[in-house]
């Protein structure tokens, strides 16, 4: 409860309410979040084209990252972690986005980049392809050592900023002292793509998906 408000002080978020009710089961907790745009200037998802390029914010994979190592029951010091002990929304880079028109299509990466960008993809009627060595994977642990490319591509919950822009927008790569990354470019199709330098093969979906059994990209077993 700290941490929350702490960060809702942050960017000036009052907790305008909620109550309290009995769980055997552990601890719940369900959030709602309002918020406002000027009219007709929300960046959507529904706005990328073809030849549109990809960037991220900051770099992915961390919090899923301490999400398998809890799992295997490691003890893990938080400052290792800070993805996933301390998530940063990316407010001030949204609103520049938006105050600067140079984002063609926007969503946050909560539910990881290959649903999050199928998402996008989806809404604006096109594809994608990735390219691999331009992810910006995170660093964690005592050692700082690089994430997996599972967890940067189909992670989550790092909060991130996935959005798109025209070819021929110039795009800061940092923005609020938080780096941007190129990671790809919208195409035609319905398809998602991932070149590995080598070869360019279907990226398939294995983030979060509501409502969807599916496989776990961590360790193997299916999940609801």
């Amino acid at each position: 409860m700290r941490g929350f408000t702490q960060l809702a002080n942050r960017f000036k978020v009052p907790l305008a309410g909620g109550d309290t009710a009995e769980s055997p089961a552990g601890v719940l907790a369900d959030v709602v979040l309002l918020g406002s745009v000027p009219v007709g200037n929300a960046i959507t998802r529904s706005g990328a084209r073809p030849g549109d390029v990809i960037y991220v914010t900051g770099a992915l994979g961390g919090s899923a990252a301490a999400f398998e190592a809890l799992t295997r029951k490691k003890k893990l010091l938080a400052r290792n972690y800070e993805r996933h002990y301390y998530p940063l929304p990316r407010i001030e880079v949204g609103r520049f986005l938006r105050e600067h028109d140079l984002a063609s299509s926007m969503i946050d990466l909560s539910d990881g980049l290959s649903t999050d960008l199928a998402h996008i993809c989806e809404e604006s009627g096109v594809g994608a392809e990735i390219t691999a060595a331009w992810l910006p994977r995170a660093s964690v642990g005592k050692l700082q050592t690089l994430v997996a490319l599972g967890h940067a591509l189909h992670g989550g919950e790092d909060y991130e900023l996935l959005f798109t822009a025209r070819n021929n927008q110039p795009v800061p790569s940092r923005i609020h002292r938080v780096a941007v990354t190129r990671i790809g470019q919208i195409i035609k199709g319905k398809h998602l793509f991932l070149n590995d330098g080598e070869t360019r093969a279907r990226l398939h979906v294995r983030g979060w998906e509501h409502f969807r059994r599916k496989l776990d990209h961590v360790n193997g077993r299916h999940v609801e």
